[in-house]
């Protein structure tokens, strides 16, 4: 533990360097500016009188413009240097229609009628969906829905256009933009990843123009969201002047394991079809109708850990099954992985007194070996709403109580898990869509979006509210939350027993 803790507190101090560093490097023209002028300044003042220095300037004419071009070069290349604001103009996430809801004891049913699975795996998807926090009504694709389960490349593709073209359609029509004045177009998908590509179905899709930037991100996991944000953020540095369309989705239909293999059970008790489109904006003139600004993303990457390389794979069973295997150690992986991201994010976000008590535990007990624990800073003193992945109870349950949040903070994340399960990568922004259904952002919140994926990575984006976004404008445009909004949070209890007589699946002999 005092090792790990070192390597925390070691890593955090070069962090603070850094930060330090690169905001002393970015100020040191007006820094240079302000010290000639308060160096220059008062002794012009305090010697010549007001006609001597209008005397004084019109004999050195020639200087005096010299002198404001070289001041006026120089603020130029200051605000030049300065990186571009990046706005959320809007997001849309996806729900699909009645008929692809299922209950918990249809998904069970629907499991054995697959075929493939023995009773003791029935058994155990049966206790670990009891115990998963998913609510009566998540969705299914129509593929795994029928009898027998329809697992092609057609029916997958099917899955991902409805969910694809369904979100930005939608995004498309609540902003207004035409798809000609996209420059940037993202697209996540870990385990599905077709050919021709995602990003290539949108270009197809929506005519987009031959310059368009297109980025195809496959194999990261359920943070690739994040790691599309903070991609389109460096771009949009780049590209000036355009949108960026980012779409995070996974795709159902293929990755359903019907073998009996237990790592790899768990995640048809708790991954569900959805996916989210959202616009951001490098244009100034957007920030007035925007809905937030990208403060900070930060990205961790642990995969030189072979331990935490091999958590989370996606591999064959000994019957040749294909699945994504959990291993047992996720837990300890993910809470290793959020405390480096911590240290890099707390000193961008954190007040000066919480870094100070951190600081300050860490001096009492490595230089005076005194009994004290570590100092977990309280992030709520900075950060308004939490959008933490809904990969499952489990990771809600561990961050909650590292992160010391309430039940409030915590309502999102759990009320998405409750209605949509895991979603994968598109997990935040139904979350962030409850804190807008729900009339929780004001102007000047901050969001913090937490997101785990394979490999073993942990990253973090970190928003501004420019305004408050109106709870009945989300209803009216469509929120994946509207028809349910007035009903949640509902309580869900650690185990919610399934009703052996709906979820049986043997038929009467």
């Amino acid at each position: 533990m005092d090792r790990d803790l070192f390597r925390t507190v070691k890593q955090g101090t070069r962090n603070q360097a850094r930060l330090l560093y690169h905001r002393l490097v970015c100020r040191l023209p007006h820094l240079l500016a302000v010290t000639l002028l308060l160096v220059v300044a008062p002794p012009l003042v305090s010697t010549l009188s007001l006609a001597a220095l209008w005397s004084e300037a019109r004999a050195n004419a020639a200087v005096l413009v010299a002198a404001c071009a070289g001041c006026a070069a120089a603020a130029y290349a200051y605000a030049t240097s300065r990186p571009r604001p990046v706005y959320l103009v809007d997001l849309a996430g996806y729900k699909p229609g009645p008929a692809h809801e299922a209950t918990r004891a249809q998904a069970i049913r629907q499991f054995g009628l697959a075929g493939g699975f023995d009773d003791d795996s029935m058994s155990f998807q049966k206790r670990m969906m009891e115990r998963s926090g998913l609510g009566e009504a998540t969705h299914f694709p129509a593929s795994l829905m029928s009898i027998p389960v329809d697992m092609c490349l057609q029916t997958a593709r099917d899955e991902s256009e409805a969910v694809v073209f369904g979100v930005v359609d939608k995004l498309l029509a609540k902003t207004g933009v035409r798809a000609e004045d996209i420059g940037i177009v993202i697209a996540n998908s870990s385990l599905y990843s077709p050919t021709p590509s995602f990003v290539s179905l949108i270009v197809n899709r929506y005519r987009l123009r031959h310059d368009v930037v297109s980025h195809n991100l496959s194999g990261m996991g359920c943070s690739a969201g994040i790691i599309a944000i903070d991609l389109a953020k460096h771009l949009l540095q780049v590209h000036p002047d355009t949108y960026a369309l980012v779409v995070s989705t996974e795709n159902i239909t293929l990755n359903a394991y019907l073998g009996n293999n237990r790592p790899m059970l768990v995640t048809n008790t708790l991954f569900r079809v959805g996916g989210a489109a959202v616009l951001l904006s490098n244009r100034r003139q957007e920030r007035a109708r925007a809905k937030y600004q990208l403060i900070h993303t930060v990205r961790t990457h642990r995969g030189a850990s072979d331990r935490s390389y091999g958590c989370v794979t996606q591999e064959e069973d000994d019957a040749g099954h294909v699945g994504v295997s959990l291993s047992k150690e996720l837990m300890s992986v993910a809470g290793e992985a959020l405390r480096t991201n911590i240290t890099t994010l707390g000193p961008l976000v954190l007040p000066l007194s919480e870094q100070l008590r951190f600081l300050a535990t860490v001096v009492l007990k490595r230089v005076f070996r005194a009994d004290v624990k570590p100092h977990i800073p309280d992030f709520t003193l900075a950060l308004d709403h939490f959008c933490i992945h809904a990969g499952g109870r489990g990771v809600l349950d561990e961050l909650e109580r590292s992160l010391k949040l309430s039940a409030w903070h915590m309502e999102p994340s759990r009320m998405t898990l409750y209605r949509f399960g895991n979603t994968s990568s598109s997990s935040l922004w139904y979350e962030l869509a409850y804190c807008e259904a729900k009339g929780r952002i004001k102007k000047g919140d901050r969001v913090w979006q937490i997101a785990f994926g394979s490999g073993f990575k942990c990253n973090s984006a970190v928003w501004k509210a420019l305004r408050a976004v109106d709870a009945v404008a989300v209803g009216d445009a469509g929120s994946p939350w509207a028809q349910d909004v007035d009903v949640l949070p509902v309580h869900v209890p650690k185990v919610v027993p399934i009703d052996d007589d709906q979820a049986s699946y043997k038929t009467a002999a």
